[in-house]
């Protein structure tokens, strides 16, 4: 039987069984397949290059959907690869490029050249800036003088960079020694190059936005690997490094690309990779006292112990995102946002995530859907007989929109009392960095790697977001580490990030299709049980939160929810990225946060409207979100035990690799 598609386990019946250094639980099924009982067998994976619909037992809901025909928006799509000569060649491509699409950096690349041929203005100006440089690097400005008006005005207007244009502004040349000739020399000149590349890439006449993207993308790349930091005899650090220990700076960074290139090495060949992790999950972070309540092949369901006499009355319910494991919410006591929740007076409920291998290829987005959100909402209910506090994170988030729309479509809005998106998006027209790999010719090389493999490598996944913060994550780290001589000391950030998962073929597939590329869930045409989810239906009060610097769900596209919905809304704009603006417990320096409510039906207020009449509140956001919550609870009830474990949290799934 196909280990991703064991029916729902329940009993308490369970064998002890170590797993990454727990006891875990192993299963003596006592099961039922869904609330209605019925359990069906997983049919087996098909042999075609398109993948047939995932067996799965059908709740009443969607027996009932059965009964209806499907609406127009939600006829089957037309496959990216209708032929499998073309697939087999596609992915044998894909395995070459890691799954870029060398025809779409192409036509990027054309499209440019070809409107900059014709754009004899832009190219004067592009000359003129060389010219300045020269100068510029010839006569230098001498310190404390001040250039002339028009000067300035001129500079100002080219300086549409993404502020690494300065040396003040460039961690890689913080360092004082950087200040001395000839070093001052070759940094200025390197930041004059970046500029002028950054300037010839962007304002073209008739450039699509997409292609733009792609090509200062691409020149971005090559100027962070020319960085004259990236090389010994250019870079006055290491230099001054080698002199001081006598070159064994050299020796510990050879050592250290020694162990980098054997790990690429077993990786190219397939061979798995598990070093030791700093921070062990169930030893240093997901250590929250809980237990497992509740499996099926896709998730395990957590509930934690209280920590306070008295809890509210409605549960919290976190589903968090399925490309990372869901201890980024748990990791360390004094930074664990579910700790926190659980000290806050609450019953704390969480998904872990199955991370699947390549028999889970066929498993869809809808099965994420009822078989992972819905279907655990379901238990929640069920063991609580509350309404629930409803909480997403990243992808588990957009995962979960779907899910409240859903149920408010059919009349079953009463199941909900909140819906909390963290670093979520609904709208997907402005993803940010990651929509630079999303476009009809990147997927269809995506789309033939993963056919290929089964699923996307979490390897893969990490692969892509080091290259939108290559300067920091590839070549800085690479100075440290080969040149310098030092090993980067990981955190429990790190560690967990580290700790990658996969994603099924179809799944992701259907994720960047229809999300990424198509915008089906803003637009109206993502359908659940074959009809159309809209997200004006949500009608539960929301609790937004966006972070600064977040290259993943920049906080922009999260807040357009408040385009589609007339409900109230809470939106939080917190200090930090993607993840540490998320885990940004009270106490974390350097924190900030704004918020402001949207009434019901109240007129819609633009991002940077918000932005600039909302004033920063000190410290984290953590505390805001809390009494927001017990203000949308009914008053508080004796403390929840947790009852009829299968396992102690953090569970089995969590220790898969």
């Amino acid at each position: 039987m196909n280990d991703t598609m064991k029916p729902v386990t329940k009993a308490p019946r369970t064998a002890r069984a170590k797993a990454g250094g727990r006891d875990v639980a192993t299963v003596v099924p006592a099961t039922v397949a869904a609330s209605d009982g019925v359990a069906q067998a997983p049919s087996a994976v098909p042999a075609h290059p398109r993948p047939a619909k995932t067996a799965w037992p059908l709740t009443a809901a969607g027996a009932s959907a059965l009964t209806r025909p499907a609406a127009r928006e939600c006829m089957p799509p037309r496959g990216l690869h209708d032929d499998s000569l073309d697939l087999l060649t596609h992915a044998s491509v894909a395995m070459l490029t890691g799954g870029l699409s060398p025809a779409s950096a192409v036509l990027a690349c054309l499209d440019w050249a070809m409107h900059l041929a014709i754009s004899p203005g832009k190219r004067l100006e592009l000359g003129a800036q060389v010219w300045r440089s020269i100068v510029e690097s010839l006569y230098p400005m001498p310190a404390g003088a001040s250039a002339s008006p028009a000067t300035a005005a001129e500079h100002a207007a080219t300086s549409t960079t993404d502020g690494r244009a300065t040396a003040e502004a460039d961690p890689r040349f913080a360092d004082a020694s950087w200040s001395n000739w000839p070093f001052s020399g070759y940094r200025d000149a390197f930041l004059r190059t970046q500029q002028w590349w950054q300037n010839a890439t962007t304002g073209v006449p008739g450039v699509g936005r997409h292609h733009e993207d792609v090509v200062r993308f691409l020149a971005r790349q090559w100027m962070d690997a020319c960085s004259p930091g990236n090389f010994v005899a250019t870079n006055p650090v290491v230099l001054q490094t080698a002199m001081k220990n006598g070159g064994t700076n050299f020796v510990a960074g050879l050592y250290h690309w020694g162990e980098d290139l054997a790990d690429l090495a077993k990786r190219a060949g397939g061979v798995p990779v598990h070093a030791p992790m700093a921070y062990e999950p169930g030893r240093d972070v997901a250590i929250t006292p809980g237990s497992v309540i509740w499996r099926n092949g896709l998730c395990e369901l957590l509930q934690y112990d209280p920590l306070t006499p008295t809890v509210a009355r409605e549960p919290v319910f976190i589903v968090p995102s399925w490309i990372m494991k869901y201890y980024i919410l748990d990791l360390q006591p004094h930074n664990s946002l579910i700790r926190y929740l659980v000290e806050q007076g609450f019953t704390v409920f969480t998904l872990s995530w199955h991370n699947p291998g390549a028999q889970a290829r066929d498993q869809s987005l809808d099965d994420y859907l009822k078989h992972g959100a819905l279907a655990a909402l379901a238990e929640v209910r069920e063991r609580c007989g509350e309404r629930v506090h409803a909480v997403g994170y990243c992808l588990g988030g957009t995962l979960l929109a779907m899910a409240a729309a859903a149920l408010d479509r059919d009349g079953r809005a009463g199941e909900l009392a909140t819906v909390s998106l963290l670093a979520a998006q609904t709208d997907f027209t402005e993803p940010g960095e990651l929509g630079l790999f999303i476009d009809a010719s990147e997927l269809a090389a995506l789309d033939a790697l993963m056919w290929r493999q089964g699923y996307l490598r979490g390897s893969q996944m990490a692969a892509t977001f080091q290259l939108l913060n290559a300067r920091d994550l590839v070549w800085s780290r690479m100075m440290s580490e080969y040149l310098l001589g030092r090993r980067t000391e990981p955190n429990d950030l790190m560690s967990w990030n580290a700790d990658t998962t996969r994603m099924p073929y179809r799944m992701h597939i259907e994720y960047l299709n229809n999300l990424f590329l198509n915008n089906d869930l803003a637009d109206g045409r993502y359908c659940v049980d074959d009809q159309p989810v809209a997200l004006a239906d949500i009608e539960q009060p929301t609790f937004v939160v966006g972070t600064e610097r977040d290259h993943v769900s920049p906080w922009r596209s999260v807040y357009k929810l408040l385009l589609y919905t007339r409900n109230p809304l809470t939106f939080v704009l917190t200090a930090g990225g993607h993840n540490a603006g998320i885990v940004s417990e009270p106490g974390h320096p350097g924190r900030h946060y704004r918020c402001g409510t949207r009434e019901a039906s109240a007129p819609y207020r633009g991002p940077q409207a918000f932005f600039d009449e909302t004033a920063p509140v000190e410290g984290s956001w953590w505390p805001c979100w809390a009494s927001w919550l017990h203000e949308h609870s009914a008053g508080d009830i004796a403390a929840r035990a947790v009852r009829d474990g299968l396992a102690d949290a953090p569970g089995a799934y969590v220790f898969e690799r």
